[in-house]
């Protein structure tokens, strides 16, 4: 099966950074690696829309469901994904806990614990991770890894964007601890010192789950590692700018481009080759 153009521009559109990486996976990973993200865009970008599209979203899961039967549901993103799981043998309860994480999106506004966030986390972000282990073959004692990348991605994505989630009116972020009341910019410009002290821990908590995610990379494959180095690089990349400087947030949505992420492959497969 090729890479089609419906699952590429889903995948492109939803992620610069890991989409610029990913294109460097051999080309039969790549592709499975592109279905996947087809399926979790698609899911996400119903519950993140405004308004939400929540029938659509429903539909999309009894969909879903209908296909593990072995049934075609004419929905290509749904049966391609279908045909995956089966082929990679993915545990249904992965992609049972990642809609479930996204119909949380649905109701569910503000994450007032690291336990709340991480409970989040786990659907939205670690089963990804655990996808993306049985995509690449790896062991299962690599999966505690990859689902802690997972995690620290999610993690730098809810730092990352603050303001954005602000205008949905959520926050994944929690506040206790803090004297803050809620992430607006005004609130920040009016307590500079606590919002500065905020960012600077999550994103020390950001690094602290990296580095166990990284102790994981020696299960990977050399033919794999430079995609995946290179996207945790691009993430820590991220989580520095705003450790620097918090209020940027406010300013920008901090990505790295392109050529800093393709100069990052070269960097990666020239220390692979070494």
């Amino acid at each position: 099966m090729e890479i089609s153009r419906v699952h590429r521009d889903i995948f492109k559109k939803g992620s610069t950074t890991y989409f610029n990486s990913s294109i460097f996976f051999p080309k039969s990973v790549r592709r499975d690696v592109f279905i996947l993200y087809g399926f979790v865009r698609v899911a996400d970008d119903f519950v993140d829309a405004v308004p939400q599209k929540k029938e659509e979203f429903l539909n999309f899961c009894n969909l879903y469901r209908q296909s593990l039967s072995g049934k075609k549901t004419d929905d290509f993103i749904i049966d391609s994904f279908a045909e995956l799981m089966e082929r990679r043998n993915f545990e249904q309860i992965w992609a049972e806990d990642f809609l479930h994480a996204m119909e949380m999106d649905l109701t569910k506004r503000n994450y007032d614990t690291l336990d709340e966030t991480i409970e989040y986390m786990h659907g939205s972000a670690e089963v990804i991770g655990l996808f993306m282990a049985k995509i690449l073959d790896l062991p299962e004692k690599s999966y505690f890894a990859a689902e802690r990348l997972g995690r620290a991605m999610q993690y730098i994505n809810f730092i990352r964007d603050v303001k954005e989630d602000n205008t949905f009116g959520r926050r994944y972020l929690p506040l206790n601890g803090y004297s803050l009341n809620n992430l607006t910019k005004e609130e920040a410009m009016k307590k500079k010192t606590e919002f500065e002290r905020f960012i600077k821990n999550q994103i020390d908590q950001y690094f602290e789950w990296v580095k166990e995610a990284e102790s994981g990379f020696k299960f990977i494959p050399r033919r794999y590692y430079v995609p995946i180095k290179t996207a945790s690089d691009m993430y820590k990349w991220t989580g520095l700018q705003i450790r620097n400087n918090p209020f940027i947030i406010y300013d920008v949505k901090v990505k790295p481009s392109k050529r800093r992420i393709i100069l990052n492959v070269l960097k990666n497969s020239f220390r692979i080759k070494k």
